[in-house]
């Protein structure tokens, strides 16, 4: 009889760590660590070519030596690059990466964001509040999608002098392409986890985010943003909504 107790207070304890189980909709997965890219490793750790084919994929990352930006948006591939003083976009599979994290999800749920949830912090809470409300274990890892026109985003897609062993994300953004943006309407991926810091997302931040502009012409890395009420918040869909 103790054995039993002790069974079921342990299934229980690990019921309420983990929650729900969402691995038969989604698997979060990545290649490579930021902590790794900041020691000066900036080596190959995956190969677009080996996902070409996956349905409904979700990836962002950077380019092999840093030499880019990575952003896969339901299978299509938006690699951008500086290329002397021009940004150069890629929808081909036939790049390498340093840095991958990816899922795949066929369908989304919509959620408005509230007028008051502006800031970057405030998106991140917003973000986990809204995921525990809908059955997503924000124990794990988990991708979200935001889409409409933000109110501004500061952005930089990535240029890494070969040889430079001395790392700092701001020596990141200043590498290559960078700015500010005002009222764009844009497509965000994100990933959301507080226990992949250095791994898949910054030492001060929840999630990782990367943009595209509507009709494909830029894509890159967020580094700071403002919504507005236009802003769509979309989740991995649980029960099986529409995509």
């Amino acid at each position: 009889m103790k054995y039993i107790i002790l069974s079921i207070a342990f299934f229980t304890l690990y019921s309420c760590n983990t929650g729900p189980d969402n691995s038969h909709i989604f698997k979060v997965e990545y290649k490579g660590a930021m902590k790794k890219i900041m020691d000066g490793d900036l080596s190959t750790k995956a190969n677009l070519a080996d996902f070409q084919g996956k349905e409904h994929l979700y990836a962002l990352g950077a380019k092999t030596n840093l030499k880019g930006e990575i952003l896969i948006f339901d299978s299509q591939p938006y690699v951008s690059a500086v290329k002397g003083k021009r940004l150069d976009m890629s929808n081909s599979f036939d790049h390498e990466a340093t840095l991958l994290v990816y899922a795949s999800v066929a369908k989304w749920k919509s959620y408005d964001i509230p007028a008051d949830v502006n800031s970057y912090e405030e998106i991140e809470k917003y973000i986990k509040e809204t995921a525990e409300k809908n059955g997503i274990n924000t124990g794990e890892p988990f991708p979200f999608l935001m889409e409409g026109v933000v109110r501004w985003f500061d952005w930089h897609i990535v240029n890494w002098k070969m040889g430079d062993m001395e790392h700092s994300h701001r020596k990141h953004i200043y590498s290559g392409f960078n700015g500010k943006m005002f009222d764009q309407d844009i497509n965000i991926l994100g990933f959301y986890s507080d226990s992949h810091k250095g791994i898949f997302t910054h030492h001060t931040s929840n999630t990782h985010l990367h943009f595209m502009m509507k009709d494909g012409t830029n894509a890159g890395h967020v580094d700071d943003i403002r919504v507005e009420e236009k802003v769509v918040l979309k989740l991995p869909d649980v029960n099986g909504g529409e995509h």
